[in-house]
């Protein structure tokens, strides 16, 4: 109920814009090396239970035939045929890459493209989810999940900030995002302990800080 409350204060005390701003978490932990230990590090796709609603998360599929025709009917926002790629300037497969946020590849068809699209995805964290043809049958699921997902990635600090709701939800809708962030850490390191700093806040707002206990 608390983390409820402060949301509803985030949301009242910071300045309305002329645009529906983005709710963000950043969770500052502590006793975390990651130098040492990479492992630790949190890349995650995480499915909310209360996608933003102020940008649609678009996913893009790599196949052919039946893989392709099923991406489709499962409502992928693009779906490409893996040669079309052999033939993207660079420029072409960074527009490509950053206006999709998700990418799933038909598993025999990812060798063969992994030259042209890991310089572009790597670096954003946006490697595709790999589903071979026998596995046709998950894409609805799959899509379904990914149209949900957010993506953490933490670099070489201890930090990370993650999209957990929109202006327009309610605290109620933005605190069970935040809960499925918080448990992700939890499970990740054991408990709750690692969390040094929980921060809320809109887009453009001020920075509050999340009571955790």
């Amino acid at each position: 109920m608390e983390i409820i409350e402060k949301i509803k204060e985030v949301l009242e005390k910071s300045p309305k814009r002329r645009f529906n701003e983005s709710v963000d978490l950043s969770i500052v932990l502590s006793g975390v090396d990651l130098k040492k230990n990479p492992n630790l590090k949190i890349n995650e796709i995480v499915e909310l239970e209360n996608p933003p609603r102020n940008k649609e998360i678009k996913v893009c599929v790599f196949g052919t035939g039946e893989f392709a025709f099923r991406a489709k009917e499962a409502g992928a926002d693009l779906v490409m045929d893996p040669e079309e790629l052999k033939n993207m300037s660079k420029r072409e497969l960074r527009k490509l890459a950053n206006k999709y946020d998700h990418f799933i590849a038909q598993a025999d068809v990812l060798p063969k493209i992994a030259k042209i699209i890991g310089p572009v995805l790597g670096p954003r964290n946006k490697m595709p989810v790999s589903l071979p043809i026998t596995a046709v049958d998950r894409l609805p699921t799959e899509i379904k999940r990914l149209k949900k997902s957010v993506r953490i990635r933490m670099r070489d600090q201890p930090y990370f900030s993650v999209k957990v709701g929109s202006r327009d939800m309610s605290a109620e809708e933005i605190a069970k995002n935040v809960d499925k962030i918080i448990n992700l850490v939890k499970n990740k390191y054991g408990d709750l302990s690692t969390i040094k700093k929980v921060y809320i806040k809109t887009t453009m707002g001020p920075a509050f800080e999340l009571p955790l206990r």
